[in-house]
């Protein structure tokens, strides 16, 4: 999972399906939400890009998505932001989330 930052979202977001996760070190939902992420990642290699932004760090890329709320996932589509999920959400539901994208 790739660490995203203003100077390289735009080029990493650019090409396909990218599912971004801004989150927080200090967040503990995002914590729960970090080892479904890299499941996710895996299972959807080579279908589904998966990129990380630290609200902490870069908090003008959270006010620039309208992040709210973490931890809150993007998902990109050609380098637009399409569809926001925030909260958590275990794997299974993730699944069949970007499952219909892909499919869609």
């Amino acid at each position: 999972m790739q660490n995203l930052t203003p100077k390289n979202i735009k080029e990493k977001t650019s090409q396909g399906l990218t599912f971004v996760d801004f989150w927080a070190d200090w967040c503990t939902p995002c914590k729960v939400m970090e080892p479904v992420m890299e499941k996710l990642a895996q299972k959807y290699e080579g279908q589904i890009k998966f990129a990380k932004v630290d609200v902490e760090k870069y908090q003008a890329l959270a006010e620039e998505y309208n992040i709210m709320n973490i931890p809150a996932m993007i998902l990109f589509k050609d380098g637009v932001p399409k569809e926001k999920v925030t909260g958590y959400h275990p794997a299974k539901e993730m699944e069949a989330y970007l499952d219909s994208k892909i499919e869609g």
